[in-house]
């Protein structure tokens, strides 16, 4: 009775690890995703914070910190937004989730999958990050590094909802242009690259990007706005909404 209980569960596990395993390695094989979202982050922090404003950077520790966590929250947001938004809508459209119901496989390995194979990427973004934060005069202990990496992979979960979101409802040729719309605004209007006027600043309350950066300064204990838990609350609601939104409108699709 024990190995008859076991042995389904342990090959359940083991269709979740392969599926995230082979998707992954997918992605990172694939140098028009992989490049961008492994290099873009820490190859702009090195333009603006090291090359162009190293001088000032310098003498204020405070711009110094805040150019990095904002190329740090755009690396984070990348992943989710852009690999679920291209992928489901790419295999909703042939047709490949109809093929995946038919397969003698749990169908949630696959957004499983998809959503390990982005906190990977966040994760290799922050190594990067953190190899080129002393270059721009920041210097984090690895105490900081690592809390700031554990919030940043968790926190990435919203931006795969909303991603998953587009994919779910747009075409496999509009899906990237949907995504950028919601990514570009979202960076230059959550303040996290630049400082918002003050009679705007309630714009960026509404993007997920400003309450994952709150609450990325508030895990290495640097000054930060709003209460940790309400940053953490609004994030999880955005993930639960946007999935379920999402889940809901695949299943009326057959």
């Amino acid at each position: 009775m024990q190995a008859a209980v076991v042995t389904p569960r342990a090959r359940q596990w083991r269709a979740y690890a392969i599926e995230a395993k082979y998707e992954s390695v997918r992605m990172l094989r694939a140098p028009a995703f992989a490049g961008p979202f492994l290099l873009l982050p820490a190859g702009l922090y090195l333009l603006f914070g090291v090359l162009l404003f190293g001088s000032e950077v310098a003498k204020d520790p405070k711009t110094a910190l805040f150019i990095f966590m904002g190329f740090s929250i755009m690396g984070v947001m990348g992943p989710g937004l852009f690999g679920f938004g291209t992928i489901v809508a790419t295999e909703r459209e042939h047709g490949l989730l109809q093929l995946r119901r038919a397969l003698p496989a749990p169908l949630a390995a696959w957004l499983l999958a998809m959503m390990l194979m982005s906190m990977l990427f966040v994760a290799m973004v922050m190594v990067s990050m953190a190899a080129v934060a002393p270059l721009g005069h920041l210097h984090l202990t690895a105490a900081h590094i690592l809390a700031l990496s554990v919030v940043c992979v968790l926190g990435s979960a919203p931006f795969c909802a909303l991603g998953f979101l587009i994919g779910s409802a747009a075409s496999a040729k509009s899906a990237p242009a949907f995504v950028n719309l919601l990514y570009l605004p979202m960076i230059y209007l959550s303040g996290i690259l630049f400082p918002l006027p003050k009679s705007a600043e309630w714009i960026a309350h509404l993007s997920p990007a400003y309450h994952l950066d709150q609450l990325a300064l508030a895990a290495i204990w640097a000054p930060n706005s709003g209460n940790p838990w309400l940053h953490v609350a609004v994030l999880a609601a955005i993930t639960v909404a946007f999935t379920a939104l999402a889940v809901r409108r695949i299943a009326r699709q057959g």
